[in-house]
């Protein structure tokens, strides 16, 4: 019987996603003086607004790999935004190029907090977004800079980080968190110290923060993206299932936070 319901909700699932009817659309808005180009995609099939979820890229910019998820939000009924940090929607062609314009928002949290804020009163703005569930999700940069926002004390429901570094200039703003928050991590990430991890747990804890650190064995830095090959002895790489139960986990957090 168990098995007849689960393949029933696979069908049900691939019937959803045929019929999707995906908009797409780069949207302009502002950061001071600073033009952000963001991608907003969601399913024309479906009326009124729906929960919406900014999704914020690796150092490399906003890339295909970061609209390419926007897509998945937008076939699960979400209005998402995949959001541009950098300005311009100037991407990384280097790794050094990469680190350089990750380093710039790294070492200065407030213009991080700033850029990410932006996009949220974007995302809150659209039409099809119900204003009053928005999360936000991101991948190792941008898993960096979702925890920041929470910690700026944005009002949303939950934020997601994937495989992003845990540890902040400022660990007393957790006070600020009004959300729920998910990191997902790697076990053998070598980005991601153990002390940064433990400090991220304390840092939770006394901060009193509805939160969950879920930990993937076998996974390093970067585990949901297969553009990272399989290499684990380079510290960045792809893992088939950290990245389909990270993502599931995502999906039940939703179904949490957005009841």
């Amino acid at each position: 019987m168990k098995t007849t319901f689960w393949m029933t909700g696979l069908l049900v699932v691939g019937w959803l996603n045929a019929q999707a009817q995906l908009h797409t659309e780069t949207i302009t808005y502002q950061q001071g003086t600073t033009t952000l180009k963001g991608y907003l995609v969601y399913d024309t099939a479906i009326t009124g607004p729906r929960p919406g979820v900014l999704v914020v890229h690796e150092w490399w910019g906003l890339n295909d790999y970061a609209r390419s998820r926007a897509d998945q939000l937008a076939r699960l009924g979400y209005v998402a935004l995949a959001v541009d940090m950098y300005g311009n929607g100037v991407t990384a062609s280097s790794m050094e190029a990469a680190g350089a314009l990750a380093t710039t928002l790294k070492s200065d949290r407030p213009l991080m907090r700033e850029r990410i804020n932006a996009a949220l009163t974007t995302l809150k703005a659209q039409p099809q977004a119900d204003a009053r569930r928005v999360a936000a999700i991101g991948y190792c940069f941008g898993g960096t800079t979702v925890l920041e926002l929470a910690r700026s004390g944005a009002d949303l429901a939950g934020v997601v980080s994937f495989h992003g570094a845990l540890d902040t200039p400022h660990p007393d703003d957790a006070k600020n968190i009004r959300c729920k928050v998910l990191a997902q991590h790697g076990a053998d990430d070598p980005y991601v110290t153990a002390a940064q991890v433990a400090a991220f747990q304390e840092e939770m804890r006394q901060a009193d923060v509805d939160w969950q650190l879920n930990v993937f064995g076998d996974a390093v830095h970067g585990f949901t993206n297969p553009q990272n090959g399989s290499d684990k002895a380079k510290g960045v790489a792809y893992n088939e299932k950290a990245d389909r139960r990270s993502w599931a986990d995502m999906q039940r957090f939703f179904a949490e936070i957005f009841k």
